[in-house]
């Protein structure tokens, strides 16, 4: 008799898992929610939504999003003993599943993750074929896929914010291919969304980090696509 495979054997060159949907778009997700912390968390309370509230443990999900908190890429084979390695690093985990969420995508995961004093909110849809939109981030609504350089701004809502920073990243010959802005009221905390057809200079970089109006900048390389 031929040796059964496990939901967690080799699919293609490039993930591995039972679905791309269900693997590795959750992987995804858990890199950007790591990105985003800026360093390994040491503890998360990850949510399923909808669709993924029913599958999440058999389709592997679960797993899928612990190996995306530590960074693994979708073609990594620990990615099948996440949880193990989690345990190795001391990294403390919970689910939970919510099966009605009408206005939320069909496959949506909410990572809640922290390093010690930091803490971060990320919530993100699984669209097939490994593709992967993010449409929350601390609380403010957003709307990126990951394969592109991407840069958000946490700064204070203030007039010419959007120009200034789109012409310091044109006079370093970033191309913006989009670039969105949400904020929670006038003249309180705005959230800028650029993604570019390249990563700007470190200098830039470190130029927004010290300007008093911009509390923090998160930089997100292309996510394994």
């Amino acid at each position: 008799m031929a040796e059964q495979s496990s939901v967690f054997d080799m699919i293609g060159p490039v993930m591995i898992g039972p679905s791309s949907s269900h693997t590795a778009g959750v992987v995804r997700i858990g890199r950007v929610a790591r990105k985003i912390l800026g360093k390994h968390p040491d503890k998360a309370e990850i949510t399923f939504y909808n669709s993924f509230a029913r599958t999440y443990e058999g389709h592997g999900s679960d797993r899928a999003i612990i190996a995306g908190l530590m960074d693994f890429k979708t073609d990594d084979e620990r990615i099948r003993n996440a949880f193990d390695h989690a345990n190795e690093m001391g990294f403390e985990f919970k689910f939970r599943s919510v099966g009605n969420a009408n206005t939320m995508h069909p496959n949506t995961v909410k990572v809640v993750a922290s390093c010690g004093e930091k803490k971060v909110e990320v919530i993100g849809e699984s669209r097939g074929g490994g593709v992967i939109k993010i449409s929350g981030v601390n609380g403010f609504g957003v709307g990126f896929n990951a394969n592109l350089t991407t840069m958000i701004l946490l700064a204070n809502d203030k007039k010419g914010a959007i120009a200034f920073i789109a012409t310091i990243l044109a006079n370093d010959e970033c191309n913006i291919a989009s670039m969105s802005v949400n904020r929670k009221g006038k003249n309180d905390q705005a959230c800028h969304v650029i993604e570019m057809d390249s990563k700007p200079p470190q200098i830039t970089i470190d130029y927004l980090k010290h300007l008093t109006w911009i509390n923090e900048v998160i930089f997100i390389p292309d996510i394994d696509f």
